[in-house]
């Protein structure tokens, strides 16, 4: 996609946006039924995605991690992002997006109520292949991370509410 078609697809959305801020507004979800032993499938709208257990607390690393899972949504968010911002600035270019986060399992294992329950970190890396100036590359760079969904959601610490209902 060339910038020009870029612009093309996104003028109109942006132009109903600005008229009716309320029609940008748009709920995502993902959806889960909880599976055998320690698994939980995930409905991911192309196929079904069973989660589980993380090695490092007792799974056998046959699922997948939901922890990876999340940094995978970040790798991904942040390369559309980034083909996106490149397209629209006509700079060409390639490489890897890499997202990597560390986790203490103490805290998810209830063995030290110190350690925290999450990632303690988490870094995002660009190996970027271009020919484009260092500072319209820095540019690329800045405004991925301005607009980034995943990597703002994470940044900005939203609050999720939880609820529950139980069923007979």
């Amino acid at each position: 996609m060339q910038a020009d078609e870029l612009r093309a697809v996104q003028a109109p959305l942006k132009d109903r946006y600005r008229d009716d801020p309320e029609s940008a507004v748009v709920t995502l979800s993902a959806s889960a039924t909880l599976g055998e032993g320690v698994t939980c499938k995930v409905e991911t709208g192309r196929a079904l995605a069973v989660a589980g257990l993380h090695p490092a607390s007792g799974g056998d690393g046959t699922e997948l991690c939901s922890g990876d899972m999340l940094l995978e949504a970040l790798a991904a968010c942040a390369g559309v992002t980034m083909r996106a911002v490149a397209t629209s600035m006509a700079i060409p270019v390639e490489g890897r997006v890499t997202a990597e986060g560390e986790l203490d399992f103490r805290g998810t294992l209830g063995v030290d109520r110190e350690a925290p329950v999450g990632f303690r970190a988490i870094r995002l890396r660009f190996d970027i292949e271009t020919d484009a100036p260092g500072e319209r590359v820095a540019k690329l760079v800045e405004l991925t991370e301005r607009y980034c969904v995943v990597l703002q959601t994470l940044a900005g610490s939203v609050a999720p509410t939880v609820e529950w209902v139980r069923s007979y």
